[in-house]
This record gives structure tokens, sequence and C-alpha cells, in this order.
């Protein structure tokens, strides 16, 4: 019987498992779920809770009516300390129980095409989990790691995520190369600076072509939400002013606002007192209907729509020069032309924030750009046209080269089973 092995990159926009046949010495699949949670609205206390995962959990919600728990880039909750846990229904579900439920899913659809119950898996991580940060880092990966476990996997190793793109690129080359990979993600972009040989493929000990590593918790998710803050807060109420005192106007908080900008803020803004604040602002600004958009969206589980509706804009602007940020639902109506001029003023600072890094890291390794063989961008966000302009401006002497987005990494991962062989 044959005996495989699973690259499973977890990322926060979408995740992927590759099957790895180690008797054929071969990737024989790869499987692709976005990384999101639906509970439904309707539970049993005494039951287990009701929940599907990936393109079941978008048609659910929108059947649903989007009544129920609908949750996102899970990801980028795995650093934060103060997160704890979070109650669904009535049960409490902490980082470690909701990344489990998306690992289960994949390995159930991965375990059906094998026939087998596979419990040797590679599982990609950032090489920051958030900035360089060790304690939160340490704390991410321990999650991540207990996650596996309660997934079913009792074999498990970890590699950079870009390591893992690096792999899968090497396939593709015929002579050695010093190689640049980018790998841009929802939540973070990650640098890896290594040595690829194809006639290195299936050595057992990779160790010393890597060269450097680094990376910074900037990706797509933060550019939606510098997008969400400069042009989707104005239609929720962000400038809306309320009577503090008689006589006395002042604007509401614009902490009300840092929350729908973000997902992992999000997933978790239903408490009872914010949901009373914003009701005590909106009777003292009279009102206000923009206002009442933030009540709406808030009230009815909105927000993933919204953010579709600013990804869906991204991705028209990565291949042409105007989109539509369009929203009309529940009597909120946003209809306005956005240029790929103005979309990349809105994701400048990130942008800047990116060049600097590369910079950094360039500089702190002693990596002679002349040195560079070539470049590799994989990752969602590597589409964006503002990014693939960034790394042609920064290298443009240098051959740049892209993969499968989506897939590279996982497959990357599964080339990876040396790892099992180390000490």
């Amino acid at each position: 019987m044959s005996k495989f092995l699973y690259g499973i990159d977890f990322g926060t926009t979408n995740s992927a498992l590759s099957i790895f046949d180690e008797e054929k010495n071969e990737i024989t699949e790869t499987i692709i779920v976005p990384s999101i949670l639906y509970f439904q609205s309707e539970q049993s206390p005494s039951q287990p809770l009701n929940y599907v995962v990936g393109e079941e959990a978008i048609a659910a919600y929108l059947s649903d009516g989007m009544k129920g728990r609908f949750m996102k880039s899970i990801k980028r909750i795995l650093p934060r300390s103060s997160f704890i846990e979070t109650r669904i229904h009535h049960k409490k579900l902490n980082a470690s129980d909701l990344v489990t439920l998306i690992l289960k899913e994949l390995k159930s659809r991965a375990d059906q095409i094998t026939g087998t119950d596979c419990r040797k898996a590679i599982i990609g991580r950032p090489v920051f989990f958030d900035d360089d940060n060790t304690s939160k880092d340490v704390l991410a990966q321990k999650r991540l790691s207990k996650a596996a476990e309660n997934a079913g996997f009792d074999e498990v190793r970890f590699q950079f995520e870009p390591i893992g793109a690096a792999f899968a690129y090497e396939k593709t080359i015929s002579t050695k190369e010093k190689v640049l990979v980018a790998d841009l993600g929802g939540g973070t972009t990650d640098f890896t600076y290594l040595e690829l040989d194809p006639a290195k493929i299936g050595n057992k000990d990779r160790r010393e072509d890597i060269i450097a590593t680094g990376g910074i918790y900037i990706g797509g998710d933060s550019f939606d939400s510098a997008f969400m803050w400069e042009k989707g807060t104005p239609y929720f109420g962000k400038h809306t002013m309320y009577e503090a005192a008689p006589g006395k106007t002042l604007k509401v908080p614009v902490s009300l606002f840092a929350n729908i900008c973000s997902w992992e803020q999000m997933n978790f803004f239903n408490g009872l007192k914010v949901k009373n604040d914003i009701q005590t602002y909106y009777h003292y600004s009279k009102q206000d209907k923009t206002f009442k958009n933030l009540i709406t969206l808030i009230d009815n589980n909105l927000g993933y729509s919204v953010f579709q509706t600013i990804e869906r804009t991204k991705i028209e602007l990565s291949v042409q020069t105007t989109s539509k940020f369009k929203y009309s639902e529940m009597e909120i109506e946003i209809d306005e032309n956005i240029s790929i001029e103005t979309y990349e003023n809105v994701i400048d600072k990130d942008l800047l924030k990116i060049s600097r890094y590369l910079d950094t890291f360039l500089l702190q390794h002693q990596i002679n750009p002349d040195e560079i063989n070539s470049l590799f961008l994989t990752g969602g966000t590597s589409m964006v046209l503002a990014v693939k302009n960034l790394f042609k401006t920064r290298f443009p002497n240098i051959p740049l080269h892209t993969g499968d987005n989506f897939m590279s990494v996982a497959k990357g991962l599964a080339y990876s089973g040396y790892l099992f062989n180390e000490s």
C-alpha cells in the first residue's frame, strides 16, 4: 500500500493540501479550500456545533440569511495573546479549536482520495506570525501544533512557507540558481533567499541551501483593511456627528470603524456593550442614515459580503485601470468608481512598509542584488499590480517568475519530506 505525506498550507484566505505519494515520489493531487467557517444560526444545546467549511460555508451563510456566525482570516488570531476564546452559541472555542475545524476538513477530503488515515504532515508557517515578536511567534506555532494534533496528525513537521514555494519553483528550473522568493499571502509577506539546484531535488538535507529568511506582518488583508478604512467607512458613518451635551457636538469615536476594517476584530465584534454604545451614538446623531448602515452591518453579519466586494475591486484592478466599488444590501448603497491610481494611493503605506522591509532584509543578510539570479513571487497578493511593479522597479534586471499562486506553497511543503529525517 502506498505511503502518503500531506503538505498543508494553512492560509489566511485559502488553505491547500498536496498529497505526496512517498513510494512513487510524486504529488498526486492538490486540494484548495477557502479558510472560512460558518456556524448555522439554529443550533441544539445538547448537540455538537453544526458548521461548514470553505465553499460550503459561503453558500450556507447566504442561504441562512447571513444570520449565523461567519468567520474568515482565522490565521490572524493565532499570535494574538489577547484572544483566549470565543463563544459560539453554547460552546466556547479557542484559537486551536477554530483552526482544527479547517485542518480536519482538508484531511478528510484528502483521506477520501487516498483511502487512508494519513497522520503525517508538513505544515507551512510564515517566517513571522506577527512581525519579529518571539513570544507571539511561539504562541502561534503552539496553537497551530495543537490544531494539527486535534485534526488527527501525530507526525508533524513545520516548514517556512516561502521555502515551500521555493522547492515548488525548483521543479521548473534546469540549472542552479540563487533565488529570492517572496510569498505574499493574506496575512504576511515572507522572503527567503536560497540556492536552488534541480540536481538536489529529493536530497535529505537542504539546510545549507537556505541562506536567509524574514518576513513582515502585511498582506492582502492589510490592503483590504486600508481600502475599507479609506473608501468603505464613510458609508458606515465614520464622519457622523452626535450631540455629546446640549449645544456640543462631537464626531463618533473612530475606534468603532477600526474594528470593522479588520477581520480578526470583526469576527468577534458582537459584544453587548459595543452594541449599546452604537445605539446611543445613533440616537444622539439624530438617527444619521450612514451611521445606521453600521448597525445594519453588525446586526446582519454583512462583513463578509462587504469585504467580498472589496476583494473583487482589488482583483479587477490587477488587470484593468478602473473598477466599481459597488454594494447594495439592506439599504446600504455604495457605488463609486475606483481608479488604479486611487487604489495604489490607498495601499501606498503598506507597500512602502514591504519595500522598506525588503531593503532591511537584503542589508541585514548582506545579500548583493547583483548575485540574485531570479525572483519568484507567489501568493494571492503577488497578483496586485503595484506589488509586481515594486519588485520590477527594485530589481529591473532580474527575471521575475510566478507560480500557481494558491498551490505553490502546499506543493513545496509536500516536497519537504527530508524534515522527517533530521535529528
